[in-house]
């Protein structure tokens, strides 16, 4: 079947030509042509990341002589840990073939498409949201392809399984035209599908607003059906591949509230009796200052724990009111 996707060179290609369009579009200084040039270059970043993507599954660091025992190691690694067998997941499903085919052309057409259908609806309408999303892409694609570098042969290739290369078997494989391994073929830990999926899930429950959402989480479960019946993808690969995601997602948020810290932080040194100071303190989930507090705040407060902090010295002193409210100044 031919493969839907861009060459490495077609997407970074087109990234660059609309790299060119978008600096032309902002430089005209028009309102309307410069929201154009936000998602000219947003969609430029996006191909090239892809573009990335593709040419790194193009090499590894090792050669290919190991993928087959690194895969044979994951499968006896998956029978000690007693996780179910793929091969007794694909039996039921072979003696239905439009099934069989359906999921061969899901795996190999699905998931980039809806991932850019995903990013532009947030785009269009979460901008705020947007950039945060698409850092956690950029950020777990990078860890995914950086742990690709070591060739692991996919459960297809591996003899003495029982499991079917159901792509070959109706003539749909992307591969058909390579003679023998090459390193794309070798990329199957972690599974960057499964990972695409549960970021595409997350992505919709935490930014819609529907009860529909929910029915994001079919999404992910789907993927991680196709990948294993059509043999691509052993169960630990889409395991791996959402620890990877957690971890991001992680270290972004600890990112994110660190960073706002230190914009409070910032702002009180400069600002400290302003409500701009307050306001950016509420931002960042970080407890008001009780306005009477000696330290850091006007002396016109009404609050109770103020008027304390003012006429009662000697029983609360400002150390004490300076730690039960959580003031950072």
């Amino acid at each position: 079947m031919p493969n839907l996707d861009l060459s490495w060179p077609q997407a970074a290609v087109a990234a660059g030509g609309l790299i060119v369009v978008a600096a032309g579009l902002r430089r005209a200084r028009r309102a309307r042509l410069t929201a154009i040039a936000m998602f000219t270059q947003e969609t430029a970043l996006v191909l090239g990341l892809f573009a990335l993507w593709q040419f790194a599954g193009s090499f590894s660091v090792m050669g290919p002589d190991g993928a087959l025992s690194r895969g044979r190691w994951i499968w006896h690694l998956e029978r000690v840990l007693h996780l179910p067998s793929e091969t007794g997941l694909q039996q039921p499903f072979l003696p239905h073939p439009l099934i069989v085919q359906a999921f061969n052309l899901y795996y190999d057409t699905l998931h980039f498409p809806v991932l850019i259908a995903c990013l532009v609806w947030l785009f269009v309408r979460h901008r705020a949201d947007y950039v945060r999303r698409r850092t956690t892409l950029a950020a777990f694609t990078g860890a995914c392809l950086l742990i690709q570098l070591v060739p692991v042969a996919p459960p297809r290739m591996l003899p003495g399984t029982g499991l079917v290369d159901t792509a070959v078997l109706y003539h749909q494989s992307v591969y058909q035209s390579v003679a023998g391994f090459n390193a794309d073929q070798l990329s199957a830990m972690p599974s960057i599908h499964v990972g695409w999926a549960i970021l595409v899930a997350i992505i919709v429950i935490s930014s819609a607003r529907s009860r529909w959402r929910w029915l994001a989480l079919l999404y992910p479960v789907v993927t991680t059906l196709a990948v294993v019946v059509t043999a691509n993808h052993f169960w630990l690969d889409g395991i791996v591949a959402g620890l990877v995601l957690a971890v991001v997602l992680l270290a972004q948020s600890a990112a994110g509230r660190l960073a706002a810290g230190y914009s409070c932080s910032r702002l009180l040194q400069r600002h400290p009796k302003d409500a701009r100071g307050q306001a950016w303190m509420r931002r960042a989930g970080t407890p008001p200052v009780p306005l009477g507090c000696s330290r850091c705040a006007s002396p016109g407060g009404r609050s109770r724990r103020a008027e304390l902090c003012r006429t009662t010295p000697g029983r609360v002193s400002d150390t004490d009111a300076f730690r039960r409210t959580g003031c950072r100044s």
